[in-house]
């Protein structure tokens, strides 16, 4: 990617006082002093083998342990499953009442299962519930059929979309989690991936439901249980994964909203279920007692105007797509944050929808706390010549 060339003269926005320091880093990436260090000093999860709590507003990490050791996922696997499912939902390739067929490879699946027939159909619907709740290793593959013609199609799509979410510490080898060689990932990777499915708000419309059912007028129904107890007994828990093998040991990511917080927690290697339950729960009452979150933009704010040179309009409101907010400790005063937008230097038509145009640069005195990429709301066409004849004869006539 072309280097961007910065403007000499910065179109600034602040709020606080003090000299505005140079903007650094990489887009989007967390700089907060607090994103770990201070809860470092605090084993949130003694038992686990690996783990990590990341705020999922910001993806600043809290505490972490061992967060890169590549290991086993189980069916946590199934994140990247159900990520790659509400992406074709939500890009209109597949619909939720779309019938999916159930294959003899599909139904031979061990372990966790909805225990499908060969030839048995369900919705995509169906299929989610059964992966989210159930844990269905023959739901997932059937999906992934569905989705990718093949299981091994699928799992190339997953790694592909891994390497393109800049995860360092995954490889897949199947799309359940069944032991496989060369299959592994990390805390920090899952943390990652489970803050991406949580992008897609339909999908927590099947992890935080406790009880459900499949086939219910049939003549076989099946009862649909949560392997997350958290969505039961912990106020704000909604998702996302349990995973359990002999070689993985019981692992989890899950996700509590609280507070205007929504907080993502990943353990790996706990020795029993009610360890995991237990160190979660601790690292969701951890984030949501010691952090809060201050907002820079809310979603739909005009954060600038940039301008366009040969464009059919010659500026773009540049608006806030999301909210632009950063996470503090309690206790932290807010006036001592300020933010501050750099755009371009020289940006020439056309200009590509969800061109990056800029960043949005938020600072704690002179430390950057985060960056976050600006981009073009909507597509700016070049200008045909007549009309930029127009407009340049029309300033040569309006100067003073």
């Amino acid at each position: 990617m072309r280097k961007m060339r910065f403007a000499a003269a910065l179109l600034v926005l602040s709020i606080g006082l003090g000299a505005l320091a140079p903007a650094s880093g990489v887009y989007a990436e967390e700089k907060s002093k607090d994103s770990g260090s201070k809860a470092a000093a605090v084993d949130l999860a003694p038992g686990a083998r690996s783990a990590i709590l990341m705020d999922a507003g910001t993806g600043t990490v809290i505490y972490e342990k061992n967060s890169h050791d590549k290991l086993p996922p189980a069916s946590i696997t199934k994140i990247m499953t159900m990520l790659l499912t509400v992406e074709a939902l939500d890009e209109g390739r597949l619909q939720l009442t779309d019938k999916v067929r159930t294959s003899e490879y599909a139904a031979s699946m061990g372990g966790s299962q909805i225990f499908l027939e060969p030839g048995e159909e369900m919705t995509v619907d169906e299929m989610l519930k059964g992966i989210a709740m159930a844990s269905g290793n023959d739901a997932s593959v059937a999906i992934a059929e569905k989705i990718a013609g093949s299981e091994s199609a699928f799992v190339d799509l997953m790694n592909k979309r891994a390497e393109g979410l800049g995860l360092k510490d995954t490889h897949f080898a199947n799309c359940n989690g069944l032991p496989a060689e060369n299959h592994y990932s990390s805390a920090h990777d899952i943390a990652v991936m489970s803050r991406e499915l949580l992008k897609h708000e339909r999908i927590i419309q099947y992890t935080g439901s406790y009880q459900d059912y499949l086939r219910k007028d049939s003549a076989k129904p099946f009862w649909l249980v949560n392997t997350n107890k958290l969505v039961r007994f912990y106020t704000g828990a909604d998702g996302l994964k349990t995973g359990y093998t002999a070689e993985a040991k019981f692992c989890l990511s899950a996700t509590a909203a609280r507070d205007g917080l929504r907080a993502v927690a990943v353990v790996l290697g706990e020795p029993n279920t009610k360890t995991r339950n237990s160190e979660v729960s601790g690292m969701f009452d951890y984030l949501f007692s010691q952090y809060k979150m201050h907002t820079i933009h809310k979603p739909g704010d005009t954060i600038a105007t940039l301008n366009i040179a040969k464009g059919v309009k010659p500026q773009l409101p540049i608006t806030a797509k999301e909210s632009y907010s950063v996470l503090l400790k309690k206790g932290v005063a807010q006036e001592g944050i300020r933010h501050q937008v750099v755009l371009q230097e020289k940006v020439t038509a056309p200009v590509a929808e969800g061109q990056t145009v800029g960043k949005l640069v938020v600072y704690q005195g002179n430390e950057v706390l985060k960056e976050y990429e600006l981009k073009a709301g909507e597509a700016v066409p070049k200008a045909g010549w007549w009309k930029l004849f127009k407009r340049t004869a029309g300033s040569m006539f309006t100067r003073d």
